[in-house]
């Protein structure tokens, strides 16, 4: 028997894609009317005395330890041992939103979601899983792709993670596999439901599609949501606004697809993570869009969320809301962000160069990179881990082997001065394997 409150909230979404769409858990899933419910209700009304909320309180504050205080002396109690509230500190939410639109213009006129906090777009996309994937689904994703998207959607929610190949070919020349996309989008729509996970611009490949790429790809999902297919459409924007060649998608894919037919339900998962340089804050933002979907569903879809918040951290660390608000309201933002994108565009284009100058290597084949943190290589004729083990114990460099064939460079993480020594011993190693 459903919980009263899940089924008000499943009643609200009934006429919504996204109630096609739920996980066995996300059906179940509310937010209860319990200690943290009544905590805000108290807020507002408890006047003289508020017994609720298990803190310290002392003078109307939190209790704060000097030694704490001295590592934030720019935060209040409040703002820096205080319980957040479970779906985020609701100032930084709205300035969340509105930098979306910011970035997004073509956001500006659409309806979705106030975004939710969660503790770091890996968590994002679990509780996503939790709320849509159940044991057996599938989730179509790109081939390669982050190791993290396996171990959420196998090994933690019992699901399938099917994926297609990501690239045309092998050379870095080629670009989205459309096709290859069409044929997997085709084959799970035969049980009317299609779950799609897409990250741009991509880890591990640092590929973003260019502007008739993804209109092929809204294309192929609207044809078949007019035949009726219920899709969910998440948008893993971790490394947003990182595109370092022309004619690449300006926007995030959830803008395009965000109001793109009645059957489509689209997820944005993004932060500061990686945007704002503040990697080590696990600060991530969830948000809801769909084409006809109101207010009041737009808020029982927050609620579920916000019961998976509850039932797993409870809430988001808030010394790392509070930074990022006062961060988000400084004048010289995206004069010091600059900055720093500068730096990583310097690191791309080295990077570049050098793959550019062993154009037609037999042995590293680079895969498709013009955005982002990385770039991968396909190995012919050996194997990624042994080229991984051996750059590491004989050269002293560190790269990621994401499965047997395809080894992963983070050129966001090397000084430029060392690029090209480091590209070159790859190659060096790769070549020592390949006369074996």
């Amino acid at each position: 028997m459903l919980n009263t409150l899940a089924q008000e909230l499943n009643e609200i979404l009934k006429d919504t894609c996204y109630a096609d769409l739920f996980s066995d858990m996300g059906t179940r899933m509310f937010f209860p009317k319990g200690i943290i419910a009544q905590s805000q209700e108290a807020k507002k009304l408890g006047k003289r005395a508020n017994a609720t909320i298990g803190t310290t309180i002392n003078d109307g504050h939190p209790v704060i330890l000097p030694q704490v205080k001295e590592q934030l002396p720019g935060l209040t109690p409040e703002e820096s041992v205080s319980y957040a509230p479970t779906a985020g500190n609701i100032e930084l939410r709205k300035i969340w939103k509105q930098k979306m639109i910011e970035k997004n213009p073509s956001l500006k006129d659409k309806i979705f979601s106030m975004p939710v906090v969660v503790p770091g777009l890996t968590a994002g996309i679990s509780y996503l899983s939790d709320l849509f994937l159940s044991e057996g689904d599938t989730l179509l994703a790109g081939n390669p792709s982050w190791d993290n998207y396996a171990l959420v959607v196998e090994t933690r929610r019992n699901a399938n993670l099917k994926q297609f190949p990501m690239f045309v070919g092998d050379g870095y020349e080629g670009g989205f596999n459309l096709e290859g996309f069409k044929a997997a989008v085709e084959e799970e729509a035969k049980k009317g439901k299609v779950k799609v996970l897409l990250n741009f611009p991509q880890n591990p490949s640092g590929y973003t599609p260019t502007v008739s790429e993804v209109t092929e790809i809204c294309k192929i999902i609207k044809t078949q949501a007019e035949k009726g297919t219920k899709f969910l459409v998440c948008c893993d924007d971790a490394y947003f606004g990182l595109n370092y060649e022309e004619n690449l998608i300006p926007e995030s894919l959830f803008a395009y697809v965000c109001d793109l037919h009645e059957n489509v339900a689209a997820v944005k998962i993004d932060g500061p993570t990686k945007e704002d340089y503040v990697w080590g804050f696990r600060c991530g933002f969830i948000t809801f869009g769909g084409k006809g979907n109101t207010e009041e569903q737009y808020e029982a879809l927050v609620k579920k969320l916000m019961g998976v918040i509850r039932s797993s951290v409870s809430c988001s660390n808030t010394p790392a809301q509070s930074i990022m608000l006062k961060t988000f309201q400084s004048e010289t933002l995206a004069e010091d962000k600059k900055k720093y994108r500068d730096i990583l565009e310097g690191r791309y284009k080295k990077a570049r160069a050098y793959v550019d100058s062993r154009k037609g290597d037999e042995v590293l084949i680079p895969q498709p990179f013009n955005s982002g943190y990385f770039m991968s290589f396909t190995c012919v004729g050996i194997d990624a881990e042994e080229l991984r083990l051996k750059l590491l114990y004989e050269y002293e460099i560190g790269t990621i082997a994401i499965d047997a064939k395809h080894l992963r460079i983070a050129f966001s993480s090397l000084d430029k001065r060392d690029i090209d020594a480091v590209y070159e011993a790859v190659y060096n190693a790769a070549h020592d394997l390949a006369k074996k």
